[in-house]
């Protein structure tokens, strides 16, 4: 998992600037930073929206007496896709959109949900419960 991890922020911050570089040539160094600023304050402001949707749903399912799990899942993806947003670069604004946006989020929130049941299922990850 380390590796994993240490590949990832040598790799990532490699490729936003290569596409970075890339947009600046084609489109010019002015609109590629003002795109930049505006998938920023797009996205802040999605997230804003969504986590607010979030926190009203679990509030209203722990007030009916139920478990937010889904909630919580959908929380989780929005607080990693608005701070991947507010990162510079095209191809983590990508990612954070599509974790912010609800449709995509679906299959983000399949994914953790899945990763989630092989590491229990795994032994890696322990749940306990108060008797």
């Amino acid at each position: 998992m380390f590796r994993l991890l240490l590949l990832l922020i040598i790799i990532v911050p490699a490729l936003e600037i290569a596409v970075l570089i890339l947009s600046g040539n084609i489109i010019g160094v002015w609109p590629t930073i003002l795109l930049i600023i505006a998938t920023g304050v797009l996205g802040a402001w999605l997230a804003k929206k969504e986590g607010l949707q979030a926190l009203r749903l679990a509030q209203l399912q722990t007030q009916q007496g139920q478990l937010p799990s889904t909630v919580i899942l959908d929380g989780l993806c929005i607080l990693v896709g608005g701070v991947v947003l507010l990162t510079p670069g095209f191809i983590t604004d990508a990612i954070g959109f599509f974790l912010l946006v609800p449709v995509t989020r679906t299959y983000a929130k399949a994914l953790l949900l899945k990763m989630f049941n092989q590491l229990v299922k795994n032994g890696n990850f322990v749940i306990m419960t108060r008797k």
